[in-house]
């Protein structure tokens, strides 16, 4: 070899013995793991170019390689080894004690204690004494003085004569029986009903329909107020009642019937000349203070009706005012009824309040004309 080719020859190169990094010949130390490098021998060096070295890199991918085969290998024989499978255990059955029945007591019967009846009494007749006598005497019957003593019907007895008079029957003692006190006494005999507090009642309202003090009904139902609410319940002392006649059981007003209507006749027609007419109806009875008819008129002759009276009376009639005839000539259509209501008493607005108190009446009908028709201008 010539000194050019010496030259341009490549330099020798050595392998770490720790990661197998090709390093220089000449190097002290592995540059990439940092392994001290000691000279070798050219046999040494021989015999380690005859070794097969593999990178670090390399021999961990093969590491992992050869794990997953290994666990690839043992899943497999894992899947294939039958599992066996330990039997459950079956539960020891638990003995039931048998349920003693214990036999209840017998209850003792205690017999009730029979009445023995008394010998009778050895009686020695005397002068005077008859069967009627004896039996009046010892309080027993005469019947009995005849039977115990085989006598005859008549009884007779005779001086010095024993005969057996039977012992009294003994009377049980009635049961004591427990005594009221005067005030108590009073109360119970006192006829009471019980009442509901409707919508708009008043106590005033309540007392005038049963006509019971407005006091008594308070004293009974331990109220300081006249103030009652709606579905409150009430004592009604109806013994309290204050009576105007011989009616002795008080009613709450119970719905009228309706009003018989009477005059005017349907179909009536009135004139100019009627300034005024009278409506008539029967009674329905006795109203009380609060209770009075409502009479209803109007004009349907337009049809709607809007022109109407609405007033309440306590007679059987009313008298239309003669305000509310017609001014024009045409006979107009009027329609009036009559009803039975109840007054309540005066709103906070300051109106008068009504609730019905029975049946709604037919409706009649009559006309009435107002002024005559004017007579046309002579040419």
């Amino acid at each position: 070899m010539t000194d050019q080719d010496k030259q341009t020859a490549k330099p020798e190169r050595t392998v770490c013995p720790t990661c197998g990094t090709k390093v220089a010949e000449n190097a002290t130390r592995c540059v990439v793991c940092g392994t001290e490098l000691q000279k070798e021998s050219a046999v040494d060096t021989r015999k380690r170019r005859a070794q097969i070295t593999i990178s670090l890199p390399i021999a961990i991918l093969l590491l992992i390689v050869f794990t997953l085969i290994a666990s690839g290998l043992t899943y497999a024989a894992m899947q294939l080894t039958p599992e066996e499978v330990e039997p459950t255990p079956s539960a020891t059955p638990t003995i039931t004690p048998t349920e003693t029945n214990t036999p209840e007591p017998t209850p003792t019967f205690t017999p009730e204690p029979t009445f023995t009846p008394l010998p009778p009494i050895e009686y020695v007749v005397a002068e005077g004494d008859t069967c009627a006598v004896l039996a009046f005497f010892y309080n027993v019957s005469v019947r009995s003085i005849i039977e115990l003593n085989n006598l005859g019907v008549e009884c007779l007895l005779t001086v010095n004569q024993t005969i057996l008079i039977p012992q009294p029957t003994p009377t049980p003692t009635p049961e004591a029986t427990q005594t009221l006190s005067p005030a108590e006494a009073t109360d119970a005999a006192c006829d009471k009903i019980n009442y509901t507090v409707k919508a708009n009642d008043t106590l005033s309202s309540i007392s005038e329909n049963y006509r019971v003090s407005m006091q008594a009904i308070k004293e009974y139902n331990g109220m300081s107020s006249d103030t009652v609410l709606e579905a409150q319940i009430l004592i009604i002392p109806l013994c309290e009642r204050i009576s105007f006649g011989p009616t002795a059981t008080p009613t709450p007003p119970p719905p009228y019937p309706a009003p018989n209507l009477l005059l005017p006749q349907d179909g009536s027609a009135f004139s100019l000349a009627n300034d005024t007419i009278t409506l008539q109806w029967a009674s329905v009875g006795q109203l009380r203070e609060n209770e009075l008819y409502m009479v209803t008129i109007e004009d349907i002759t337009d049809g709607t009706g809007l022109i109407k009276i609405v007033d309440y009376v306590t007679d059987t009639k009313y008298i239309i005012p003669s305000s509310f005839r017609p001014s024009d000539p045409t006979p107009h259509i009027m329609r009036w009824w009559v009803t039975t209501v109840r007054d309540l008493g005066i709103t906070t607005s300051g109106e008068s309040q009504y609730e019905s108190a029975g049946a709604v009446s037919i409706k009649r009908g009559f006309t009435w004309s107002g002024a005559a028709p004017q007579a046309s201008p002579t040419p």
